[in-house]
């Protein structure tokens, strides 16, 4: 869809010559020429941003600013003024205006305030959005689940939030939800009103990577395009930024974030110009960043740039009682999603799911959830809706080779020869190892010797050769 820029001026040289200009660049641009009919043509046209010339002839763009927020129109005003007012467009950019361009103006210039700024229209939009989210309840601590193990963690993450620039790490496997606390993090911080951005460090390709974070220049470098264009921290300015599995961050691009994390600065691609950004970055990573700068994949300055505070986002499986919880509120809003009526999850199916191992954690679950009521038809969900599950990841369950074929004589057989052939096997296992041995039957290995006693069970010597351990 085609932003809309309403430009004010009384000169239709230049109303004429922006829009010949802009409206090759995919804009769809609407014009007016006269002070007094500023608010009708906003009414009409709905822009998404205001070019507005400070002086109109016999209006003060200064007034109509004034007026346009006076009627509450949440649109960005970039200002077009001469040199000679710069400081009238100083007292705009005080009173709201988002931004000020001199005349004559650079159209490379106008092109990037422009981009910057319906950039800022549409993370606002995307704030306004999460907020909403927020308010009804998507973006709570109550999203996370109930379990002790992850209020104990939100009440941690709670805390750091409230700080507005100090710098966080957050570790954890894929698809617990690090993402998620991330954005906790923002939307319960000072920052809640700036963007929100992610970046994906192990997504983005080598080459790419600096005019990503950066920006480039026109012409930086082959395929860089005919524009200027702003990298993903410029555009989080005010706000946050997520840097997603930061363990895949290039060595050259480590030093490079480590100057911004450091001074708040850098340049664009091919650029000369330092620009400065007040940003709060939120690293994560599912490695060992430590393990990593033991092995020189990782600079150890950078880890602990990034290492100011930690929050381990613990994975579903040690979060007993959020499998039942997050799979209702997924089935809820999946119901919502395909106007389903899915009422229940059958109790053997939850027991199930509570006893599976979860190795793609929350992101698996609620994968799960929503292809199951995508798919079914009834109100309730059955085991046999979830047969997708890898039966070997579910607590006590055996593949068929792995149980324990007992034989029954027709005469009977005694108590004691089965436990006698029982440990003695298990210790072949083992290789006579009797810590291990004791694991695999669930006894202590005082339990264990104890039984052996009782048994009288002789094993050879090759094999109980390890019973130090």
């Amino acid at each position: 869809m085609e932003s809309k820029i309403l430009v004010i001026d009384d000169d239709s040289l230049v109303t004429t010559s922006l829009k010949r200009a802009l409206s090759k660049e995919t804009y769809n641009v609407e014009i007016c020429e006269n002070g007094n009919e500023v608010i009708e043509n906003v009414n009409k046209h709905q822009p998404d941003m205001i070019l507005l010339d400070i002086f109109l002839g016999d209006v003060n763009g200064i007034d109509v600013l004034k007026q346009l927020q006076k009627d509450h129109f949440h649109i960005p005003v970039v200002m077009i003024t001469g040199y000679a007012d710069v400081q009238t467009a100083v007292t705009a950019i005080k009173l709201g205006a988002i931004d000020f361009i001199l005349k004559p103006i650079n159209l490379d210039q106008l092109e990037l305030i422009i981009a910057k700024t319906l950039r800022h229209v549409q993370l606002q939009k995307e704030v306004n959005r999460l907020r909403l989210l927020h308010e009804e309840g998507e973006i709570t601590r109550e999203m996370f689940g109930k379990s002790k193990t992850i209020v104990s963690t939100l009440d941690a993450v709670q805390k750091m939030s409230q700080s507005e620039s100090t710098t966080i790490l957050i570790e954890g496997e894929s698809g617990s939800g690090k993402e998620m606390i991330a954005k906790f993090i923002h939307y319960n911080s000072p920052r809640s009103n700036g963007p929100f951005i992610t970046i994906n460090c192990g997504a983005i390709p080598r080459e790419l990577a600096e005019s990503e974070f950066f920006g480039s220049e026109k012409g930086a470098y082959t395929g860089a395009g005919e524009k200027t264009r702003m990298g993903k921290f410029e555009l989080a300015d005010g706000g946050t930024i997520m840097l997603d599995e930061i363990a895949e961050l290039s060595p050259d691009l480590q030093v490079k974030l480590l100057r911004v994390l450091q001074e708040r600065k850098f340049f664009r691609l091919g650029g000369t110009k330092e620009i400065n950004v007040n940003v709060r970055i939120i690293a994560a990573t599912n490695k060992d960043l430590r393990k990593c700068v033991d092995e020189k994949i990782f600079r150890e300055d950078l880890f602990y740039r990034l290492n100011v505070a930690t929050v381990y986002v613990p994975p579903l499986r040690y979060r007993e009682g959020d499998v039942n919880f997050l799979s209702h509120t997924f089935l809820d809003e999946f119901n919502k999603s395909f106007g389903k009526e899915v009422k229940r999850i059958d109790p053997e199916l939850l027991d199930m799911m509570q006893k599976y191992h979860w190795p793609g954690n929350v992101r698996e679950l609620r994968n799960s959830i929503e292809r199951a009521v995508l798919l079914m038809s009834g109100d309730t969900i059955r085991p046999d809706h979830m047969k997708f599950l890898e039966s070997d990841k579910i607590a006590g369950f055996k593949k068929e080779e792995d149980k324990y074929l007992l034989n029954i004589p027709k005469n009977g057989i005694s108590i004691e020869v089965v436990l006698r052939d029982l440990i003695f096997k298990t210790l072949e296992i083992t290789g006579g190892n009797q810590v291990r041995a004791a694991k695999i039957l669930g006894l202590s290995r005082s339990k264990l010797r104890y039984r052996m006693e009782q048994l009288n069970l002789e094993v050879k010597r090759q094999i109980i050769d390890d019973t130090s351990n």
